[in-house]
């Protein structure tokens, strides 16, 4: 059984920083991409940032442009998400997906955490 456990949310003020970790037990990252979706109180899940199996290919919302970075490390099974320049519009629940294939799109994931919780006071 696939399990994935999201950590590193929390509070912080308008303009800092955060890196959220995406860590798999049970299987392997290698051969899936790994997306990230949030979920903001009153408003429907939406995609933030994936990347390929490899890290070679990476895809990000127009809000993450810029701001978000996605990386991976196969060896360690955990995907990382830092979060930079953050805005109140940023507080959500952050979860990790994984999936055969990188996608902008939920539906696309098999396997998700519970995710973390991301707070920013502006």
């Amino acid at each position: 059984q696939v399990q994935l456990v999201e950590s590193g949310g929390g509070l912080v003020q308008a303009g800092g920083s955060l890196r959220l970790s995406c860590a798999a037990s049970g299987r392997t990252f290698g051969g899936y991409a790994v997306g990230w979706f949030r979920q903001a109180p009153g408003k429907e899940r939406e995609f933030v940032v994936a990347i390929s199996w490899s890290g070679g290919s990476t895809s990000y919302s127009d809000s993450a442009k810029g701001r978000f970075t996605i990386s991976r490390d196969n060896a360690a099974n955990t995907v990382y998400l830092h979060l930079n320049g953050l805005k109140s519009e940023d507080t959500a629940v952050y979860s990790c997906a994984m999936g055969r294939t990188r996608s902008d799109y939920a539906h696309e994931y098999n396997y998700w955490g519970r995710g973390t919780q991301v707070t920013v006071l502006s």
